[in-house]
């Protein structure tokens, strides 16, 4: 029996879907749109070893498909997850035979980060000899799941989840294909849950039709397909606004149970989970701040944990900064500070940076006066020195007023006796 044998029965609607030319393959203009690197490479046929990175359903099988097709190669799939040693070895006699018979091979390698260091290795005598054209896909950074030997030798190519509108148009050619219709606004409610995942939608439309007694999918029946209700949303319009907002102001206003329900809600919805992170970071430095300093903290942990847990599992990582945030002791002084600071810069007089806070790093600069009468902090009491660091126009002017709360009151105590000071000075 052949590796690459077909099974028997219909084909998935995700696969009956594969574009054949580049002209029908959806999205990923930024590498393959007119004069575009990848394009340029795969029409000039001067096409070498290439990683395609990018989340699931965005096109990486079907692109590798389209390129042995355009440069009239052979095309050997090969699964990482199925495959070893033996295998890698079966297929490159495969290939040998087909450069004796003067054809090129493409050899695609579906999630070629599951590969162990061993296994990549063994691929690199046959990419050097130029036996293959290695297609590598994965999902995983290949900077850190790729040997250096063989990235060394390819060429990466990042590809980006697909938009909605970019999965809309596709569903709505795959209607013809499953003989069933549906309204737009249920094709966007596909593409937003699919969340630019292309397989991810298809199988969605595909189950939904056979579900639907006339073929017609309906928003009840493509609830009941997704397993959830089919929340009010907009990633573009006033609800998707509408619902960061009550987010955000639940947290300001320590509401720990409100601002889990908003964030429920967007989850429930399909929202972008990073853009979420983004919020929630910007809570922790406008709403919090000095407050309680772990709360950015606690933020950017988040982030990462959602970068690289994905869902569901880092929603768990939002859900602990959103309650942490709530909870935490409130600020917006160090976020006034800056605002006020800011209208100062803008609207006074660009002062001149005073003479002892200059570097004089030449002899010229220095008979000129720069440097003179710098005190260096460290050689003074407590690292306190008696200097003015403002323009002489704005010396004594106060902007970052901390309050009493949380670790801003320590810092306020601080800051008083350090203004206390230098006031006695003067």
């Amino acid at each position: 029996m052949s590796l690459f044998a077909q099974p028997a029965g219909p084909r998935p609607l995700a696969d009956r879907m594969r574009p054949e030319t580049l002209d029908d393959y959806a999205g990923q203009e930024h590498i393959l749109g007119p004069g575009k690197p990848l394009r340029r490479q795969i029409e000039s046929d001067r096409l070498t070893s290439i990683i395609l990175w990018g989340p699931p359903g965005v096109g990486k099988t079907s692109l590798a498909q389209i390129v042995a097709q355009m440069t009239k190669s052979e095309f050997l799939p090969f699964s990482a997850v199925l495959s070893g040693i033996k295998e890698i070895k079966a297929v490159m006699v495969e290939a040998e035979r087909f450069r004796a018979l003067g054809r090129r091979t493409i050899l695609f390698v579906d999630e070629i980060h599951r590969f162990n260091r061993a296994q990549q290795d063994a691929f690199l005598p046959y990419v050097e000899r130029g036996d293959i054209v290695l297609i590598g896909a994965t999902t995983e950074n290949p900077s850190f799941e790729v040997n250096a030997a063989l990235l060394s030798r390819s060429k990466v190519y990042m590809l980006r989840a697909l938009t909605d509108d970019e999965i809309v148009k596709l569903l709505e050619r795959a209607l013809g294909k499953v003989h069933g219709t549906a309204s737009h606004e249920v094709l966007e409610k596909i593409a937003g849950a699919a969340n630019g995942d292309a397989r991810s939608a298809y199988n969605t439309l595909e189950v939904a039709v056979a579900a639907a007694p006339d073929g017609v999918v309906t928003e009840e029946i493509l609830a009941d397909t997704l397993g959830r209700k089919m929340l009010l949303y907009d990633k573009t319009g006033e609800e998707h606004y509408n619902l960061i907002s009550a987010l955000h102001k639940s947290v300001r206003s320590s509401d720990a149970d409100a601002a889990l329900y908003w964030l429920a809600r967007m989850l429930e919805s399909g929202e972008d989970r990073m853009y979420i992170a983004r919020r929630v970071v910007r809570i922790a430095v406008e709403d919090i701040g000095l407050a309680d300093p772990r709360a950015l903290e606690q933020c950017m942990a988040m982030q990462q944990a959602v970068h690289f847990l994905g869902m569901p599992e880092g929603d768990l990582a939002i859900a602990q900064a959103v309650l942490y945030l709530a909870i935490a002791p409130k600020s917006d002084a160090s976020y006034k500070a800056l605002g006020e600071v800011m209208q100062e810069v803008r609207q006074g007089r660009a002062e001149p940076v005073p003479m002892h806070l200059r570097n004089a790093s030449t002899k010229a600069m220095k008979a000129w006066g720069y440097g003179d009468g710098y005190q260096h902090a460290h050689q003074y009491a407590d690292a306190m020195n008696e200097m003015d660091c403002l323009p002489e126009s704005l010396v004594g002017r106060q902007w970052y007023h901390p309050t009493e709360r949380g670790m801003e009151k320590r810092i306020k105590e601080r800051l008083d006796e350090i203004r206390a000071r230098r006031e006695r000075k003067e």
